[in-house]
């Protein structure tokens, strides 16, 4: 089969999409339920913070190697049993009964969705042409935003009527169901191989490491990720929530609505921009734009004190999401800027930057909340929580700056 030239591409690129929402949705689904964790299992917000981030922490130890793998290998194999282990942790999630339960489901869960996003990309270069890619990367970009999206209404809504534990069931069920379809559209159908035997130069897997360690255009790329994604995502994925209900006196649909608002801001974002840049014929340039977007949005937050009127504050979260849909490029950058056999690689390198911010952001800000909470302030602690998100997007513009951008 011709994968470039086939119709069956676009029934591969959907079915993996599909996968893509539905993991994208459970790394920030947990942030709707914080309080309730809290409640259920008698937590402090320092210890919810941690469950929350565990998974973002595993995904972000994997990315590397995830590369190394893919690059020798091939998708199939992660992305099929990627999602079915994403599918197993949110079932045990949903059934846990102390909060180490929820730790090791959360850890699952990041195991598995360590898998998607590099694979996703390595798909897109297989079946597509470049000129399709650029156009596709946005629409993958897009998917998650939405995936993030139906981790707001639509999954409070749902665990208002069956409750949490239920939600995170059927959508574990779900994501296994995905698994076995991927199974099909992947391997059977097509008459693939599970582990694809790849004709590469093979190399010492520390020779690569090293190259890429030692590359100043991959570690200006890696701090750009840090500051668009995870100053983002680890907010919307554990605090975002608790700050609406807490310092506006928002129902939890309520809050999710604020966060809906902003992750519409990046379901537009995600393929505007990537069609700006190839408009442009420029990615450095819109990207180093919305970085100063970001920055100056996150700091309007401070400069509020922590509580920005409230229309005020649905504007600049649909404006963080909308730069947020920028992070995209980082993937277009990282085709431009390195040879395909290290795609995977450098793509788990960069991906690693954006998650090792959002594993941290929770946490600190989880423990500044505890501190203030502790002496009755917790106004002063969503303040001094969000000088951690203005901090991430300062590294992430000073990255963007050092990048150069190939011709």
């Amino acid at each position: 089969m011709d994968n470039q030239n086939s119709k069956f591409r676009w029934i591969v690129f959907a079915s993996v999409l599909c996968s893509y929402l539905l993991m994208s949705s459970l790394r920030t689904a947990p942030g709707l339920i914080t309080d309730q964790l809290m409640a259920d299992f008698s937590v402090t917000a320092t210890t919810v913070g941690v469950v929350t981030s565990i998974q973002f922490f595993v995904y972000t130890a994997l990315q590397i190697p995830m590369g190394i793998l893919t690059d020798r290998y091939g998708p199939n194999f992660f992305l099929i049993v990627g999602a079915i282990l994403t599918g197993i942790g949110t079932i045990i999630y949903s059934v846990g009964s102390h909060e180490f339960i929820l730790f090791f489901a959360r850890i699952l869960t990041g195991i598995g969705d360590a898998t998607i996003w590099v694979n996703l990309v390595l798909i897109l270069s297989q079946w597509f042409n470049a000129k399709e890619f650029t156009r596709l990367i946005g629409v993958a970009g897009m998917t998650g935003s939405l995936g993030f999206l139906m981790a707001t209404v639509p999954f409070s809504a749902f665990i208002i009527l069956v409750g949490w534990r239920r939600t995170f069931l059927l959508a574990g069920i779900l994501l296994c169901l995905c698994g076995i379809l991927l199974y099909f559209v992947l391997v059977k159908k097509p008459n693939k191989p599970l582990f694809e035997k790849r004709e590469m130069r093979r190399e010492n897997t520390w020779v690569i490491l090293r190259r890429v360690l030692s590359n100043r255009q991959a570690w200006a790329i890696f701090f750009s990720h840090f500051g668009v994604v995870g100053a983002y995502l680890g907010l919307i994925g554990s605090w975002a929530v608790p700050y609406g209900m807490e310092m506006y006196g928002l129902t939890r649909i309520d809050a999710s609505q604020l966060i809906m608002i902003s992750l519409v801001g990046a379901l537009i974002g995600a393929p505007f921009l990537s069609w700006l840049a190839s408009r442009l014929r420029t990615i450095k340039r819109p990207f180093v734009i919305f970085h100063i977007v970001m920055l100056l949005c996150w700091s309007t937050i401070l400069i509020f004190h922590g509580k920005p009127p409230f229309l005020f504050l649905v504007m600049i979260m649909f404006i963080i999401g909308f730069a947020f849909g920028s992070n995209s490029l980082t993937f277009a950058l990282v085709r431009i800027s390195f040879p395909v056999n290290e795609s995977g690689i450098v793509s788990g390198f960069a991906n690693t930057g954006g998650f090792m911010s959002a594993v941290l952001l929770p946490g600190i800000f989880g423990k500044i909340l505890d501190h203030f909470q502790n002496v009755g302030e917790l106004g002063a602690g969503y303040f001094y929580g969000f000088i951690t998100p203005v901090i991430f997007s300062v590294i992430g513009l000073v990255g963007m700056i050092f990048i150069k951008e190939s011709p």
